[in-house]
């Protein structure tokens, strides 16, 4: 085990599991994460249903706990991404060397949430667009990429035009700009793919989801962990 995660509930509702890391990440064939505990925006109550150590995708950096050899081994977080999505490349590298993320409930922290950012932030969602852009596509299997990014560009145009609907046409434009942005770094992104590449050893996917978890959670009205499709899972637990 390379790191792990403990429970992570609001600080500011203490029933309730907090946005960032929940009981433990994922991630969906898009790229978009998601934790039990948390689908988008929607946070489960926590009645015990986590309470359980497990292997997960990716830990939350809300709290953290990574052997310093595996750490520094993978080159420590990527700093260009600053504080969105960092800990999930981290798992992702770490993974792709054969490296496994844990969960456990034995421990429970109580995060306020949004300290970096505000969650009504627009350069928040800059950051999550772009950051989430550039971790899939440096780190998700060769094969997958090209189908995987254009489908990604889709939905992320449907989740701009459900900002601009809902009234918020500034998250609208950040959307835009982070597609800017993610194409302006495209030639490093795709350098830093392939020293990846070389560095890659014994790659373990175990936790990712084989569908559309955008799909799940606003087609299918999908809003719990437990809603998903368990089948859908790489090595399904």
């Amino acid at each position: 085990m390379a790191a792990c995660q403990p429970k992570v509930l609001s600080h500011g509702d203490p029933r309730r599991f907090e946005h960032a890391g929940a009981a433990g990440g994922f991630i969906d064939r898009n790229g978009y994460p998601f934790c039990r505990g948390r689908i988008f925006e929607v946070t489960e109550e926590d009645s015990g249903q986590y309470d359980d150590e497990r292997e997960v995708f990716w830990a939350t950096g809300a709290c953290l706990l990574v052997r310093a050899a595996d750490f520094h081994a993978v080159g420590g977080f990527d700093v260009s991404l600053f504080a969105h999505m960092e800990e999930i490349d981290l798992c992702w590298r770490l993974r792709r060397r054969g490296r496994r993320i844990g969960y456990t409930s034995r421990a429970t922290v109580y995060h306020v949430g949004g300290g970096a950012l505000g969650y009504g932030s627009p350069r928040k969602t800059f950051l999550n667009f772009r950051n989430s852009l550039i971790v899939l596509t440096r780190n998700l299997h060769e094969g997958w990429l090209p189908a995987r990014l254009l489908r990604r560009l889709v939905l992320d145009f449907f989740a701009g035009a459900k900002f601009l609907l809902e009234g918020h046409g500034r998250h609208t434009w950040q959307v835009v700009l982070a597609h800017w942005s993610f194409f302006g770094r495209l030639p490093w992104v795709l350098r830093e793919r392939r020293r990846l590449l070389h560095e890659e050893h014994a790659p373990d996917l175990t936790g990712m989801y084989h569908r559309s978890v955008a799909y799940d959670r606003f087609i299918l009205g999908w809003k719990r962990f437990g809603d998903l499709d368990v089948k859908a899972f790489e090595r399904p637990f």
